[in-house]
């Protein structure tokens, strides 16, 4: 029985990888999109991905969450890929043709613009979290007053904001677009879906685009009602510990984590990649001729490799 077209895509998908690393002189080569990612790319799901990310992103501009080319968005589709918004462009003007493809590596596949330098930040998420199927980053003002002073917003005092957000944590500060700053959020990200970032503005994960977008509308907006209500002049009442017990069960039932229920035993992350470099070099760089002879040749032996490996899984 032959093997299935979608597997030996995925097999030529994995030599291919193991070649690159492999084979002195080919690392940092690069090479036409895989048939499989350009596949995934133009999915039907990918299309709706995208169209959800571009909706998101004028949601988030219209509530002036995000401003000048600030904040960005992904999703993950499949195991080792990710669509996400490019650099230097406003979200009330991404169109579907400005969406990236790039893999858990932070290696671009598919895109014609350069992706979000912040995308380190989300790729640490999904390896941490591997519920986590949409980050998003942005800047909401009221959310962001507590992130640079450093405050934390007290709890207890809105349904909303218990349910779907819950206690809220801050990262330190570190330079944006940075692995450092990425790996701020690590400590936090198993029991708080939802993190200030010092200095900087909010990160948020959930299981689609759009329920991340929602948890940055309850924060915002909870922060909001609490510096309004500091100015009343009265304090501030909060619900009662047997009554928040009942809207944590709530929030058990959706599946939504939080620091006060039992911390999720750790999945291990995706470990990273091995390097690729050559004895700390580059490769050597080619003609347009040479290269794409040499192009021509790997994906030869990709392929005679696949059609092997595919014939020994298929008993021929």
């Amino acid at each position: 029985m032959p093997t299935p077209k979608v597997a030996q895509d995925f097999v030529a998908d994995l030599v291919r990888q193991a070649l690159v690393q492999c084979l002195p002189g080919y690392s940092g080569m690069e090479f036409p999109p895989s048939r499989a990612s350009r596949r995934l790319f133009t999915s039907a799901k990918a299309q709706s991905i995208k169209k959800e990310i571009i909706d998101v992103g004028r949601k988030l501009w219209a509530r002036e969450y995000v401003d000048g080319n600030g904040g960005n968005i992904s999703y993950r589709i499949g195991r080792d890929h990710v669509l996400c918004t490019p650099t230097m462009l406003s979200k009330v003007d991404l169109t579907a043709a400005d969406i990236c493809l790039v893999n858990l590596k932070n290696e671009k596949i598919i895109g014609t613009r350069v992706h979000t330098s912040e995308i380190l930040l989300h790729l640490e998420i999904y390896k941490a979290v591997p519920a986590a199927r949409a980050v998003i980053h942005c800047h909401p003002p009221h959310a962001t007053a507590y992130a640079i002073t450093g405050l934390i917003p007290q709890g207890d005092v809105i349904p909303e904001q218990e349910v779907f957000v819950g206690p809220m944590a801050i990262a330190p500060y570190d330079t944006p677009g940075t692995k450092s700053f990425a790996e701020t959020v690590l400590p936090y990200v198993q029991s708080h879906n939802t993190i200030l970032l010092e200095n900087h503005g909010v990160v948020c994960w959930a299981d689609t685009v759009t329920h991340a977008e929602w948890c940055v509308e309850v924060v915002d907006t909870y922060c909001r009602t609490l510096i309004l209500a500091s100015q009343l002049g009265a304090p501030i009442r909060q619900i009662s510990e047997a009554k928040i017990s009942g809207l944590l069960e709530i929030k058990k039932r959706l599946g939504l984590p939080d620091a006060r229920l039992k911390r999720p035993e750790k999945q291990l992350p995706i470990p990273p990649p091995q390097s690729t470099s050559d004895s700390g070099r580059g490769p050597r760089p080619v003609g347009r001729r040479s290269q794409a002879h040499r192009e021509k040749a790997f994906e030869a032996l990709v392929a005679r490799i696949t059609d092997q490996i595919t014939r020994f899984a298929s008993g021929d």
